[in-house]
């Protein structure tokens, strides 16, 4: 990708503007990785889990009718995982401390992502490739992960048959007898 170096140098940015950051990675809708600063973790693994991540978001922004997806935000006993949209085939994902101030986060953060998916839009596409957006859950889930829109189904049980509860004689009723 043309756009990486310029990526790249904004994610570094990021990190400067919020010292609490402890790493930032940007990556397509699918789970690929586009740029990464992220010292010790996996790349890799953490674009495929936002992927996935994303695609359960978008169902339930999308369940609720709370319209298209623009961020989500995680918290770990050890700090955020705070996930924004960076135009319409990109995500930016930032990794901080537990002390962050989190409105000046998603400030930082939606800017970022925003000037991301500018670098990401002006840069050359593959000819093979079709743009993705936001709104489409598909294009949210890395290949190898699923994501089922509806629960599977249920074989419902059998009704259990209630039997009359056991009836025990009481040693202390009293019984008649006619003589």
């Amino acid at each position: 990708m043309a756009a990486e170096a310029e990526v790249l140098d904004e994610l570094h940015r990021l990190r400067t503007r919020i010292p609490q950051l402890t790493g930032a990675l940007a990556a397509s809708v699918d789970g690929l990785v586009l740029a990464h600063d992220t010292p010790g973790v996996e790349a890799e693994s953490v674009a495929a889990l936002t992927a996935a991540a994303l695609g359960v978001a978008v169902r339930m922004t999308d369940a609720t009718g709370s319209g298209d997806l623009r961020e989500l935000l995680l918290r770990g006993e050890h700090g955020y995982v705070a996930t924004y949209a960076a135009g319409p085939s990109a995500v930016l994902t930032l990794l901080a401390q537990d002390r962050v101030n989190v409105g000046r986060l998603h400030l930082e953060g939606r800017r970022a992502g925003h000037r991301i998916g500018e670098l990401v839009a002006a840069a050359p596409r593959p000819a093979d490739r079709s743009a993705t957006t936001m709104s489409t859950p598909t294009a949210l889930t890395p290949a190898k992960a699923t994501v089922r829109s509806t629960p599977p189904r249920r074989t419902p049980r059998p009704p259990t048959p209630r039997t009359a509860p056991r009836t025990t004689p009481n040693a202390n009723a009293r019984t008649t007898s006619e003589s």
